[in-house]
Parts: C-alpha cells; sequence; structure tokens
C-alpha cells in the first residue's frame, strides 16, 4: 500500500522514467507488463504470478530502490529540490517531493531527467540476473502508468488488473486513508478504464474476493503460458 495520504512520487513519473531501455535478452525471455489503475489490486496479482512461477519486477520497487538513502540519485534530487524533501531519517520524502512536482512540469521534467538514467539501469540489470538463471525466464513487469507512458508496444503481451472505479474509491479512502476528493483526484490523473482495457491482452476481474482474483490470475497466467508454447507470445 501507499502511504495513507499524498501523492506517490512513481504517479508522477512519466515516459522518460518508467519506460524500459530493451536490450537484446535471450530469445527464450519473455517480458509482459502487469498494469491497472490506482488500488486495482496489482499487488495480489503479482504476487499470484510470482508464485505460479513469473519473475516479478516492480516499477515503484525500482523508483525506490534508486532513491535510497546515501544514493547519487537522492542527492542529485537534494541538490535540486532542497532539503525540505529530505526526512529527519535521510531518506526521501515522497509526499514532500509529489506536492512539489504535482503541478509543475518543468519539475516533473527535471526528476525525470535525475531518475531516468539510474531505473533504466536497474531494470536492465534486474532482467539480466533473471535471465542468467532462467534463459526461458517470463517475467511481468508491474507498471501503474503503462498508457500513460505509451510503451504497451514494447512488451509481449499486457495483462490489467481490473475493477469499477467506484470500488477503486472505496479501497482508497478505506485502506489508505484517503478523503473522497484526494481519492477521486488520483483516479481522475490516471488513464480512464477503456484506455487500459484498449491495450490488453488479458483481462483479471479484481472486483471479488481474494480467492476470486487468485483463481482469475490462474486462468490468465495458464493463457500466457500457452500463448508463448504456442508461439503466439
Amino acid at each position: 500500500m501507499d502511504g495513507p495520504k499524498g501523492p506517490s512520487i512513481s504517479h508522477f513519473y512519466t515516459s522518460s522514467t518508467l519506460h524500459l531501455w530493451f536490450r537484446c535478452y535471450s530469445e527464450g525471455v519473455k517480458i509482459f507488463a502487469l498494469t491497472g489503475g490506482i488500488a486495482a489490486g496489482k499487488t495480489t496479482v503479482a504476487a499470484r504470478l510470482s508464485e505460479l512461477g513469473a519473475h516479478i519486477i516492480s516499477a515503484d520497487e525500482l523508483v525506490r530502490s534508486v532513491q535510497g538513502p546515501n544514493s547519487p540519485v537522492l542527492a542529485r534530487i537534494t541538490a535540486r529540490f532542497g532539503f525540505g524533501v529530505i526526512t529527519d531519517g535521510g531518506e526521501l520524502d515522497r509526499a514532500a517531493l509529489g506536492r512539489l512536482v504535482f503541478d509543475d512540469e518543468q519539475a516533473k521534467s527535471d526528476l525525470e531527467a535525475i531518475v531516468h538514467p539510474a531505473i533504466a539501469e536497474l531494470f536492465d540489470s534486474r532482467v539480466h540476473s533473471i535471465e542468467q538463471s532462467d534463459s526461458d525466464a517470463v517475467i511481468v513487469y508491474d507498471i501503474p502508468l503503462l498508457v500513460e507512458t505509451g510503451r504497451a508496444s514494447e512488451f509481449d503481451g499486457v495483462i490489467l488488473a481490473d475493477s469499477p472505479a467506484d470500488l477503486r474509491r472505496e479501497r482508497l479512502i478505506q485502506y489508505r486513508g484517503m478523503t473522497r476528493n484526494e481519492a477521486d483526484s488520483r483516479l481522475q490523473s490516471q488513464a480512464s478504464d477503456e484506455a487500459r482495457r484498449a491495450i490488453a491482452d488479458w483481462v483479471i476481474d479484481t472486483s471479488g474476493t481474494l480467492q476470486q482474483t487468485r483463481e482469475r490470475t490462474d486462468e490468465v497466467w495458464q493463457s500466457v503460458v500457452s500463448a508463448i508454447a504456442g508461439g503466439t507470445k
């Protein structure tokens, strides 16, 4: 879960930071995108896919990793945005930085220019490490802003965690402590449900129980595996 309130800083990264700089990976390696709106249940789907054999890489986790304490990226962020975005413990205050870049396109661009190369390098390192141990790996890249980045075509396929906006709003209020206005603002800042469905090869309905979501994820995984085996992905 994100923090209880305030924007998640990875929410602001557009195509220049979250896209992939693909290199030539092993022929058998497949990379699929997992996406979905905020509070759609991507974490649950990703966890189940991992249990089924997929290698999961999280865009949010990459962002957090490159911005860790004492990192070169954090030093550059501090130089650009000031010590007001650093906690007393020396970590990035994601909410504070998020507020600074929320409505400032130049600030967003500056932030992306700082973080972008490090994310691309770390992603490449993660994929390389996976393919060293599994030359036929199925990698799932958990990327919330796939529609917004316009990078769907770079993947072997797209898996969508999908649930109605009304349900996701209630999840944000109940589980992340947002007000209704805060939840609506987050929902409205993202791509529409229709836009996400338009790029999806597989859709997992995450509006039911946890067990139902897991079962639907199992069905999609079998379809993904069949598509790979059949040479259509």
